[in-house]
């Protein structure tokens, strides 16, 4: 009885207090947004660091940072379950939300959060905007996608992927550049390359430990790679974005 107790004198002093927690509508604008790949809409929701001044916030933990971490979690789950509703690969998400709350752990300070917060708020919309131009494609193609999400840190093959999806290696290339503009590997390639990305800017891994990560053939093969995709080498990236305090 002692929790029910609790709970009835918790909710006499918030009745008293007359706090209100922020309008559901207003919250299913914000994750519609993100859904719709709304960038317009989600760009200004973060200039106006709504997250941090928006009213109507419960209170998860007496201490202002700890709180605000908490929502940070919440919003991060109730995203990837409403982007893989809308068609985001689960396996995508889920690692996209295991990925932000990691670094959420580490935050020291409120802005910290929040700074964080309009990072992968706009990096699941963006996501969602890139995938309503690719909203018809196939059940293979979609399975190929996860499956290369899901093995991307090994060196994978398209024979490998096409066995995946019970279809030939010729067959789900073509459908592959049908649907999806580009080839299997160019896919694979470009997919390694943003994983590494963030590698570089948020961890201090060797050039050579990346390299094997991602299954490159060696140091040198993946510094061509990256090169050919991002206009300079993982060297000068590194130096232009790596951001130690997360």
């Amino acid at each position: 009885m002692k929790k029910i107790e609790n709970w009835h004198i918790h909710e006499a002093r918030i009745s008293d207090e007359e706090k209100r927690h922020s309008s559901m509508d207003m919250e299913f604008l914000f994750y519609k947004a993100v859904q719709d790949g709304n960038l317009e809409y989600i760009k200004h929701n973060i200039e106006n660091q709504e997250f941090i001044n928006s009213a109507g916030k419960g209170t998860l933990s007496p201490d202002p940072v700890r709180n605000i971490r908490y929502h940070f979690i919440v919003t991060t789950a109730m995203l990837t379950r409403n982007c893989v509703v809308a068609g985001m690969s689960m396996e995508q998400a889920y690692r996209l939300s295991d990925y932000y709350i990691l670094l959420a752990d580490k935050c020291k300070t409120i802005q910290d959060i929040n700074e964080l917060h309009g990072k992968m708020v706009l990096d699941f919309t963006q996501r969602m905007h890139d995938f309503q131009k690719t909203n018809s494609i196939s059940k293979s193609v979609y399975n190929a996608i996860e499956y290369i999400y899901s093995n991307i840190h090994k060196r994978i093959t398209v024979e490998e992927i096409a066995d995946s999806v019970a279809l030939s290696p010729s067959h789900l290339s073509r459908l592959f550049k049908k649907e999806l503009g580009t080839s299997i590997s160019e896919y694979v390639r470009s997919k390694k390359i943003e994983r590494a990305k963030n590698l570089l800017k948020f961890s201090d891994y060797t050039y050579a430990d990346i390299a094997s990560y991602f299954g490159f053939d060696s140091q040198s093969h993946f510094i061509k790679v990256f090169k050919e995709y991002e206009g300079i080498t993982p060297k000068k990236y590194r130096d232009q974005f790596h951001q130690s305090s997360w």
